[in-house]
């Protein structure tokens, strides 16, 4: 019998039967074990091996049931024939991608990572309540495959909460629930675009969105924004494209708010190039100045393609979120959905009906809304006291973060990966630019999950990294 050896590496989380067996099976694919080889018997290799045998028996059990050995009576177990695989290569990674990594590295960084709202005050028992009833008092029909389009009880309500919220005009015929915002992009992505086909967008715009619309294969032509979001009057006349994507009641990163002259320059291009408008309105329920601002949807739906979700006003965990078409594309968006994924789950979207229907969502969004002016508010002061003269503060009117502009300031991957060692991160423009070397003095500055005291402690800690270089 040959030397017989198994490296046990107890400081791993994977258990000594899945090592044993991963082990003997990669030697047999391999063909280091060959067939008709006599194995150890399990007393044997337990004792080799300092395991119990029964570590042993249950991973021969494995490697038997998979075809992999055989016994013979009386003989012992030997390798079956056929199991060799040529030119296999050795699998190691399941034996230690579980080893315990240093997750907290940077565990005290303060992170002004934008986007994300304040999960502390997700309304556990509101939902937790609401969810019991739906378990427990829901016809079981409603725990089977559903629709691709969603529930009828979710649009339903949805469609009366946008119209009264955002100034959206849809029939709920008109919606697909998806699992977040970032598949309701991507069904749109795969819906209207072909390798080529080429697609207007806000630059600067999320990065994540920008790779979207690239995996389908498209080209994108930027258009700059100022203070007041897309500079409509550069949309090109020699263009057919697609769509053009616009976040105009907030947008991402510069804050800029598009007002009604651009709005209605916009919708004219894309009758004019019978195109289309992608509107993502991403976190405009939490606007601290002014009157709420209208959807663009709500001027012109024929042409207008609305995404929303509850990422921001609710948590990202739950992965809802909606697209309204406009009539032609509504039974295209309901196959591709159909393929998928089948639908959203169906429990999660009765629970969600129920507590937009019940009016908490409106009754937690102005809660909230206070909760992050005063965040916002706070974050402004720091920046001012800390660093007077030195910088300007852009797109605070709105949303989970603002943009802080340096003066004379050029911000390098070494410097950002610097203020780690300060303990504070933060968030380039350019990373989100398309055309590159326009935002290099800009840095996003999400506030809505920080404490008041995390966010003047992270300013501080900006302050010291920088302080010595402006």
């Amino acid at each position: 019998m040959k030397m017989f050896w198994i490296p046990i590496d107890r400081s791993i989380d994977v258990p000594l039967i899945r090592q044993v067996y991963q082990h003997i099976r990669e030697r047999i694919l391999d063909g280091e074990l060959r067939a008709g080889d006599k194995l150890p018997s399990t007393r044997e290799l337990a004792s080799d091996l300092d395991v119990s045998r029964n570590v042993i028996l249950e991973a021969y059990d494995q490697l038997l049931a998979e075809g992999f050995i055989e016994t013979r009576k009386g003989s012992g177990t030997f390798i079956a024939s056929g199991t060799y695989l040529a030119g296999h290569k050795k699998v190691h990674v399941p034996l230690f991608v579980y080893r315990c990594q240093d997750g907290n590295k940077h565990n005290d960084v303060i992170n002004f990572r934008s986007g994300i709202p304040e999960l502390d005050l997700f309304p556990r028992r509101t939902w937790t309540k609401l969810s019991h009833s739906i378990w427990t008092e829901t016809s079981s029909s409603a725990f089977g495959y559903d629709l691709p389009e969603g529930r009828q009880e979710l649009r339903n309500v949805l469609s009366r909460y946008l119209l009264k919220t955002r100034g959206v005009y849809c029939h709920p015929e008109q919606l697909v629930i998806t699992s977040g915002a970032t598949q309701a992009l991507t069904l749109v992505a795969r819906l209207l675009l072909s390798t080529g086909d080429e697609v207007i967008m806000e630059d600067p715009i999320t990065n994540d969105i920008q790779t979207i619309f690239a995996s389908q294969g498209a080209s994108l032509y930027p258009i700059p924004v100022d203070g007041d979001g897309m500079k409509t009057s550069l949309l090109p006349e020699n263009k057919k494209p697609k769509f053009v994507f616009a976040t105009p009641s907030h947008q991402f990163p510069l804050g800029g708010t598009l007002p009604i002259q651009r709005r209605i320059e916009l919708i004219n291009y894309a009758r004019e190039t019978g195109g289309y408008i992608i509107e993502d309105d991403y976190d405009s329920e939490f606007r601290y100045e002014g009157p709420p601002v209208s959807s663009l949807q709500g001027l012109e739906s024929e042409h207008v393609i609305y995404i929303g979700s509850f990422s921001k006003i609710l948590s990202p965990a739950l992965r809802m979120g909606y697209v309204i078409l406009p009539p032609q594309l509504i039974e295209s968006c309901r196959r591709l959905k159909w393929f998928t994924d089948l639908h959203t789950p169906s429990p999660n979207q009765l629970i969600l009906a129920r507590f937009i229907g019940e009016g908490y969502l409106e009754r937690h969004t102005s809660r909230m809304k206070k909760l992050y002016r005063n965040r916002r508010d706070v974050l402004i002061r720091c920046l001012k006291a800390v660093f007077p003269e030195q910088v300007k503060i852009l797109g605070e009117s709105t949303g989970l973060h603002l943009v802080v502009e340096f003066h004379e300031r050029s911000f390098s991957k070494e410097e950002l990966e610097r203020m780690l060692h300060f303990g504070v991160r933060v968030y380039p423009v350019e990373d989100h630019a398309i055309e590159k070397g326009k935002h290099r003095n800009r840095l996003i500055l999400g506030y809505g999950h920080l404490k008041p005291e995390e966010i003047e402690e992270g300013i501080a800690r900006l302050h010291r990294a920088v302080a010595g270089r402006l």
